[in-house]
């Protein structure tokens, strides 16, 4: 399973201020410590930046590829910024993030991504918003694919879906959407991959109980074909998830999936925690801050 490290991000206390104020040992220290940690990409979100975004990607992507080999996830809203980052990036194949199913921003990024040959992420956000159903969030995936492919002759590999992760104490349902529509990706986006903010489920709840939600919404995703996923870069623990090296709590989170029994009491407290989280992730039981000690 491919990686994006996220910490690189405007809303970073620490981080946040390092790009406001260009501090480039700060933020190449982090590159570094990402691209040792296994990351394949590097996000380098800085926000909305309206008026400084241009001139903002153009100083950072050089500054970050200085010190590491790997290539760059370039996300902002801004257009131009967009733009100035994948002409300034010259290490392996940059990907956009993101390109939302609305007609002006496709109108916007698909020429880019097709005249730089850049990868992108193909966020399922419509007109209308976030898409109610999977069955909602098939119609836009194969809009945009249907777009990029077929008037833009951008090739099936480049594109990496995501369905759009949602914090798991606001809305359970659109969780089992998600991963309702992964199971018919292939189906749909033949030739496509996969992505999601996967820190999104745990967006709320707090910081103590982050990253067990992180990594369990990561084995139910994983599960059903999910390519990559945008994540923490010093959670250890689910990197070894994603790279397969936790058999045995993907095979306890698959049982509580599938409804089969679990012996509860042979469990040691690790593989409690991830069986509990997974009851509360697939709406079995409630959520609350306290689910870890019922």
């Amino acid at each position: 399973m491919k990686l994006i490290g996220e910490n690189l991000n405007i809303m970073s206390v620490k981080y946040g201020k390092a790009i406001k104020e260009k501090d480039r040992k700060t933020l190449q220290e982090l590159a570094i410590q990402e691209q040792k940690a296994g990351m394949d990409w590097i996000d380098l979100n800085i926000g909305p930046a309206g008026k400084t975004g241009e001139e903002l990607m153009a100083w950072l992507v050089p500054t970050i590829q200085e010190v590491v080999d790997i290539p760059l996830s370039l996300d902002t809203s801004n257009v131009k910024a967009i733009a100035a980052g994948l002409k300034a990036h010259g290490k392996g194949r940059p990907l956009i993030n993101s390109i939302m199913v609305r007609p002006e921003r496709m109108e916007a990024l698909l020429p880019l991504a097709r005249e730089f040959d850049a990868d992108f992420v193909g966020l399922l956000w419509g007109p209308e918003g976030m898409p109610r159903d999977e069955n909602e969030r098939g119609a836009l995936c194969a809009e945009l694919v249907y777009k990029a492919t077929g008037e833009y002759g951008i090739v099936p590999g480049r594109i990496f879906i995501d369905p759009i992760q949602t914090p798991v104490n606001v809305q359970q349902g659109q969780i089992m959407s998600a991963i309702e529509f992964m199971k018919m990706f292939e189906d749909i986006a033949p030739g496509c991959h996969s992505t999601i903010g996967l820190s999104n489920v745990s967006n709320g709840p707090p910081d103590r109980l982050r990253p067990i939600l992180n990594r369990v919404m990561l084995i139910l995703l994983k599960r059903h074909g999910m390519h990559s996923a945008i994540v923490d870069t010093f959670d250890t623990v689910l990197h070894d998830i994603a790279r397969g090296r936790r058999p045995e709590l993907e095979a306890l989170v698959h049982k509580v999936e599938d409804g089969e029994p679990i012996d509860t009491a042979s469990l040691d407290k690790e593989e409690l925690d991830y069986v509990k989280t997974a009851r509360v992730i697939l709406g079995h039981t409630l959520y609350s801050d306290s689910w870890l000690e019922i």
